[in-house]
């Protein structure tokens, strides 16, 4: 009686046991015993949740921005004139919640890697996301200027291509197992993007306030130089690593 009671006393307040039994090799030809009642699971929905954590949710958020960004920038007045919301807006209206939209997303740009610092929540999925989802909200942002006839196509297709050549230079030295970090010229390039898309964006509006729409032009010739000096550094940065990779190997061999 007291051996069995010392027993519950030891298991009560013990941590909780894996299913599965967890580090027991079964004998060959042996089924793996049921797992026992009380037993936590360890499956694959917990790697789940931990991918689908908070700031990995904030990413997803601002690629799903994307579409309503577009839809409100774009979609004619015609075809929006039966929504209870749009149907009744003015231009102006429509111009401030673009702005609205882009201002969140570009939020939700800061937020997530803070709070992936903050709360030690750096994961793949989320490393992954991050560039592509901001590649897509300046793009369609820039793109949808260029049909709206406030940004000069030559320039938008300079700064859209400069993402997608230092997006490429970083896959490649990925694959040699070297990470190509972010430059103090490409945090300020992406800054100077943001507040570029705001003017042209707001440029009508501009107009109307006080004839200040030629801003937002102005703000995106300086973005532009700004991306090309950021890519010529990160090429520069390419080189120097792509040369000190071959020349390893070299010095190696002599010093063996």
């Amino acid at each position: 009686m007291l051996g069995s009671a010392g027993a519950r006393k030891r298991r009560v307040g013990a941590p909780p046991r894996r299913c599965g039994h967890a580090g027991r090799v079964p004998a060959v030809g042996r089924p793996e015993p049921p797992a026992r009642v009380g037993c936590i699971a360890h499956d694959g929905a917990g790697r789940v949740d931990a991918m689908l954590n908070l700031p990995t949710s904030l990413t997803l958020a601002r690629i799903f921005m994307v579409p309503f960004l577009v839809v409100v920038l774009l979609a004619p007045p015609s075809r929006l004139a039966d929504t209870p919301f749009f149907g009744t807006a003015s231009p102006a209206l429509r111009e401030i919640l673009g702005v609205a939209i882009f201002l969140v997303a570009i939020l939700t740009d800061f937020l997530d890697g803070f709070l992936a610092r903050r709360r030690d929540q750096v994961t793949t999925l989320g490393t992954l996301l991050d560039p592509i989802a901001d590649k897509l909200l300046t793009s369609a942002a820039f793109i949808s200027l260029v049909e709206m006839g406030l940004a000069p196509a030559w320039m938008v297709v300079i700064i859209v291509g400069r993402e997608f050549v230092v997006s490429g230079l970083r896959s490649v030295m990925a694959t040699q197992g070297v990470a190509l970090p972010a430059s103090s010229l490409g945090k300020l390039k992406t800054t100077v993007q943001a507040v570029a898309i705001v003017l042209l964006i707001l440029t009508r509006s501009l107009d109307r306030w006080g004839r200040w729409g030629y801003l937002g032009v102005w703000a995106l010739w300086i973005s532009m130089i700004i991306a090309l000096i950021s890519a010529v550094d990160y090429l520069v940065k390419f080189v120097r690593t792509v040369e000190l990779g071959a020349v390893r190997p070299d010095a190696k061999g002599r010093a063996g």
